[in-house]
């Protein structure tokens, strides 16, 4: 993915949505509305009791999703419907417990659903060996997640632990709370290419096409994710094609990525 939006004049759009949100028919709509609309790759939240790091909007779509009955065993079939449509990169978004509890066949159930790779939340990347050694084994990414105050050493460490692309985090907080970018954020990725030859993505807060120009401008991806959780949710809410609405963000999103 990361290839081919370089190869376009372009950053790549990294596109998160949580699973079952609002429900797993809808869920696996959007996903596929945010495939066809232009996504490059999709980071599939997996619904939580305890998304710490998570901003109100996302732990709302948590809660929502908890109640409609998600799991990891049900984020799971819905990624497998959704390779049946679309063969996008596919990118767990998870806390450590969800997998912890399905024990050993974790990496194996990951990969013959068709995940491509794994991001947990509360794990740090050097010290997660105990998870990220059965899932790289098994043939899935361990995307590290670097803040906007890790130190030098901690980032090239992580860096070294990622495979798939390096993330990093465009300013303190939560998921999709305040705005703007971190004012380090641009040698925080210089750093990185310094250490690492991953494609290096930003997110947290990115909402406008202009936040995605900015962004693209100096990374090689740009997540969004709680702009379009919002937009998705007032569309169901409303009674209308929530899918639609986050096709259409992503629609708008796209021309932004071009440098």
């Amino acid at each position: 993915a990361f290839d081919r939006s370089r190869g376009e004049g372009r950053a790549a759009l990294v596109v998160y949505l949580t699973a079952f949100d609002p429900d797993g028919d809808r869920s696996l709509e959007t996903m596929v509305a945010a495939a066809e609309a232009g996504a490059d790759v999709l980071e599939v939240g997996v619904p939580f009791s305890d998304p710490t790091a998570d901003g109100p909007t996302i732990q709302a779509a948590m809660d929502r999703a908890l109640r409609a009955g998600a799991s990891l065993v049900g984020t799971l079939e819905l990624v497998e419907r959704l390779r049946r449509r679309s063969e996008i990169p596919v990118v767990l978004f998870t806390y450590a417990n969800p997998l912890l509890r399905l024990g050993d066949e974790a990496p194996a159930r990951l990969r013959a659903a068709g995940v491509d790779g794994v991001l947990v939340l509360d794990v740090p990347a050097p010290q997660g060996g105990f998870l990220r050694e059965p899932l790289r084994a098994a043939g899935l990414d361990w995307i590290g997640l670097v803040g906007p105050r890790t130190s030098a050493d901690r980032a090239a460490a992580i860096a070294e632990a990622s495979s798939g692309f390096v993330y990093q985090v465009a300013r303190t907080g939560v998921t999709g709370e305040g705005g703007g970018l971190d004012a380090t954020v641009r040698d925080r990725v210089a750093r990185l290419r310094g250490v690492t030859d991953l494609p290096v993505a930003v997110g947290f807060g990115v909402r406008t096409p202009e936040d995605a120009a900015r962004v693209a401008a100096l990374a090689d991806g740009v997540v969004v994710g709680s702009h379009l959780v919002r937009l998705g949710h007032a569309g169901w809410s409303a009674g209308s094609d929530g899918a639609s609405a986050v096709a259409r963000a992503i629609g708008d999103l796209r021309p932004a990525l071009r440098r």
